[in-house]
C-alpha cells in the first residue's frame, strides 16, 4: 500500500482559515482531482465538513470521534491507524487534511503532492513541520496567474 499526502500550502505554511481554504485560486484543485479520481481518500472531520458531501468518483473516508457519516462511497473511522487497517488492501490511499490527519501520516507517507502557494495568507490550520531531505522532487511545474503557485511531487529517499 501507498500512502500519499496531497496538501495546497501558502508561502507562510498556511493551510487553514476559519475551517476553509484561505484562497480561491482558478485551477489550483485540478490536481488534487487527477490524483485522487478512482482511489479512497481520507480526511479529518472538519475537513469533510468543509467540503460538505464525499467526493465524486472517490471513495470518502473520514476520521472522527463524535460524528458518523452516512453516505455512499463515504464511511467514517474513529482514527487514522483505524482507516489503515480497515483500507490496508488498497494500492494506494491519499491522504487530505487537516493537520492533525497530516501529522499522523507524514511519518508513513511515500509521496507528497505538494501545491505551493507563493503568497502569505493569514490563517489558523498549518501544514505540520517535516523531513523535506527525507524525500525527493520527482516533479516540478510552476503555474503563473495573478496567484502564481508550483506543484511539486516528493517522493521518500528509500
Amino acid at each position: 500500500m501507498t500512502i500519499s499526502i496531497i496538501v495546497a500550502v501558502s508561502s507562510n505554511n498556511v493551510i487553514g482559515a476559519g475551517g476553509k481554504m484561505p484562497w480561491k485560486i482558478p485551477g489550483e484543485q485540478k490536481r488534487f482531482r487527477d490524483l485522487s479520481l478512482g482511489k479512497t481518500v481520507i480526511m479529518g472531520r472538519k475537513t469533510f465538513e468543509e467540503i460538505g458531501k464525499p467526493l465524486p468518483d472517490r471513495y470518502t473516508v473520514v476520521i472522527s470521534r463524535t460524528k458518523k457519516f452516512n453516505f455512499s462511497n463515504c464511511t467514517t473511522v474513529s482514527s487514522f491507524s483505524a482507516a489503515l487497517e480497515k483500507f490496508k488492501h488498497k494500492e494506494e490511499l491519499i491522504i487530505a487534511g487537516g493537520a492533525r490527519v497530516y501529522r499522523e501520516a507524514l511519518p508513513l507517507t511515500d509521496f507528497i503532492y505538494l501545491t505551493r502557494i507563493h503568497r502569505d495568507f493569514s490563517g489558523d490550520v498549518y501544514f505540520p513541520e517535516w523531513d523535506e531531505s527525507a524525500f525527493k522532487i520527482t516533479y516540478t511545474r510552476r503555474i503563473n496567474g495573478p496567484i502564481p503557485y508550483t506543484y511539486y511531487t516528493y517522493k521518500r529517499i528509500e
